[in-house]
């Protein structure tokens, strides 16, 4: 409220000053309206042809007013401003003596040109104050520019006492990253038991995680935790075109921090300050390093820095200089991963609160169906879910608006009303089928729990299947696997219209990429052996040279190749063998999508068995267990 208040204030200036001037421009022509309108010698011809009845005449001012004879609107009193009395009067007394006239001469008051020019005096002033308002307002938006211009160099903290208002209890699904925070804490509650034993608390942490697993959120729970001040800032903030800005602002960073110690400072994205040194085609000596530079010398060199503990969070830890990350400045990394089952779970249960849940929504369940999730994802779940519930005018959140909610954050929106045509339906449906199949005859791939070929997102259609277990490494006859699987819809199509489609480019793409990783990644090849090629980073500008991105010949560059063409070979036979040998099944489960557009687990299951679906026993395909992970889609 404050603000707006500021704000009218500030336009006040430039709304008085229009409105003054219009009333200056009135008072200045009513002053003189008449002597526009009638000039001295008609005033004294209306004398003399006898059209006055009745006139005043202010000796002082010369103010004249006069009514006439035949006026059609009696009783109106016109005005004229005399501009010489002695010579009006001499030159219509008479005259007017003459007519039978009726005058007066009034000798007006003492000082009365003051009366008349005070207007005029006082809209000048008006004037003058607000003239003096604005260059006033002008010469402090001037020095503002300067104070800005001067604190170009100072840092852009954000949230200085933001972490207060969180802590360790809001933090769920990390509890070994937070027991490894905790001494921190401790520390800067209580630094002299730790200094005492001779004891050095980490000068920096680092945490490595990908997006959304909660890094700055634990950042802020260890400074809500300590109660100590906290500064954020974002490792983009100290980059300027301007060489000297980002090492200036980091000098800035520190001191401010030092003079509030104990103090925490943030920093998010630490990898685009803190890159490797001499990366990429520039040379050495460009703002980025020397803002790296001024970082390495505050974090730990020749001057003091006690009380301050830096936190930083980044997803790129193999960019980062290895100077940053030597004991002594970043002395400790902490991981925060992907959350487990239990994890999930209390993250839930804490974005859950102020959110009313319907009683058939089990949070287990859904911890138990979300592998893979981030906290980031399970927040934003719940929050789609909610609206999904608003929209629908609900008084609480159900099990089928989450497992709408689900759907739409992995596919995309449902668009029912796309209209598609007869074929591309039909050749949609064997494409899903074929993954759909092919997905069940395999033992290491996940259950089946929803089939569509209603398009969603850029996804033609889709198959979905849920892993039934945290997972932390994927087995080479797994992924093999995985291959088949993508193949399926291309198979599909090839064995049942005799041609292909654009529809499994995405598959293949990622058919391809799988291949090649376990070539030259994972070292599965027996052809190759286990042998990693390349460096495993494709760009240049991660902190690497030309020479370093490939670090292989041609002749095994035709080889992986080779082996990677044999891989998916393999797969494309493996994948023709299942679907011709089950071809019924194909068939069965394409025509049931053609038909009912979506197919559920239990259908599927049942479909796939050889029992016969009745109308009444059609499964509806939101059943309260339908969580999914993708497996495969046709994105075009």
């Amino acid at each position: 409220m404050e603000s707006k208040n500021r704000k009218l204030v500030s336009y006040l200036p430039y709304l008085l000053i229009p409105i003054v001037l219009i009333a200056s421009m009135w008072m200045l022509s009513s002053q003189a309206k008449d002597s526009t309108k009638k000039v001295y010698y008609e005033i004294v011809q209306m004398f003399e042809e006898d059209k006055i009845e009745e006139y005043n005449l202010n000796l002082s001012s010369g103010a004249l007013k006069y009514t006439l004879r035949d006026d059609k609107a009696e009783g109106t009193v016109y005005e004229y401003s005399v501009p010489n009395v002695s010579l009006f009067i001499d030159d219509v007394h008479e005259q007017a003596k003459e007519n039978g006239v009726k005058y007066n001469y009034d000798a007006g008051k003492t000082g009365s040109w003051i009366t008349s020019m005070l207007p005029t005096v006082v809209m000048m002033l008006l004037l003058a104050g607000l003239m003096f308002v604005m260059f006033r307002k002008m010469n402090q938006s001037i020095s503002s520019e300067n104070n800005k211009t001067l604190s170009f160099g100072k840092a852009r903290i954000k949230g200085k006492d933001e972490g207060n208002k969180k802590t360790f209890d809001d933090v769920a699904g990390a509890d070994e990253e937070k027991e490894e925070l905790a001494e921190l804490v401790e520390f800067l509650k209580d630094p002299a038991r730790f200094s005492e034993l001779g004891a050095r608390i980490p000068k920096g942490v680092l945490l490595v995680g990908p997006p959304g697993t909660g890094k700055t959120l634990l950042a802020k729970a260890v400074a809500g935790e300590a109660d100590v001040p906290f500064f954020s800032i974002s490792g983009s903030d100290f980059v300027e075109m301007y060489v000297g800005v980002g090492a200036s602002r980091v000098r800035d960073l520190f001191q401010q921090a030092k003079k509030e110690s104990p103090s925490i400072i943030f920093i998010d994205e630490i990898d685009a300050v803190g890159r490797h040194r001499g990366a990429g085609m520039g040379g050495g000596h460009d703002e980025r390093e020397q803002t790296l530079n001024q970082m390495l010398v505050e974090m730990d060199g020749f001057g003091v820095n006690d009380g301050v503990i830096v936190i930083a969070a980044t997803n790129r830890p193999d960019i980062l200089d290895p100077a940053l990350l030597r004991p002594g400045r970043f002395d400790r990394q902490v991981t925060v991963g992907y959350p487990d089952i239990k994890g999930r779970t209390d993250i839930l249960k804490v974005h859950a609160k102020g959110k009313p849940l319907a009683p058939d929504v089990e949070l287990e369940k859904i911890a138990h169906q979300t592998v893979g999730f981030t906290g980031a994802d399970l927040e934003n779940l719940l929050n789609e879910a909610a609206l999904l519930a608003a929209r629908k005018k609900l008084r609480a959140i159900t099990m089928t608006e989450i497992e709408e909610a689900s759907l739409k954050v992995m596919v995309g929106t449902e668009k029912r009303s796309h209209k598609v045509n007869e074929q591309d339906k039909k050749l949609t449906a064997f494409h899903e089928a074929g993954h759909a199949v092919a997905t069940y005859y395999l033992e290491t791939q996940d259950p089946v729990r929803q089939v569509s070929i209603i398009p969603r997102g850029m996804a033609g259609g889709f198959t979905m299947s849920v892993p039934t277990e945290d997972k932390l490494y994927k087995s080479k006859k797994s992924m093999l696997e995985d291959i088949v699987v993508l193949l399926g819809g291309r198979v599909a199509e090839a064995l049942t219209f005799g041609d292909i489609s654009t529809g499994a480019s995405n598959d293949i793409e990622r058919a391809s990429e799988i291949a090649r990783k376990m070539v030259t990644k994972y070292g599965m090849s027996d052809e190759l052996g286990p042998i990693a090629f390349g460096t495993g980073h494709d760009e240049v500008f991660l902190g690497r040279d030309y020479s370093n991105v490939r670090n292989y010949s041609e002749s095994v560059a035709a080889k992986i190749d080779t082996v990677v063409g044999d891989i998916i070979t393999d797969a494309y036979n493996r994948c023709t063998e299942i679907l011709t040998v089950h071809g019924d099944k194909l068939t069965e489960v394409a025509e049931y999508l053609i038909k009912n557009e979506k197919i559920g687990e239990k259908d599927f299951n049942d479909l796939m068995e050889g029992k016969t679906l009745l109308a009444d026993d059609t499964q509806t395909v939101a059943s309260e267990d339908t969580f999914f992970d993708e497996t495969s889609e046709n994105n075009e």
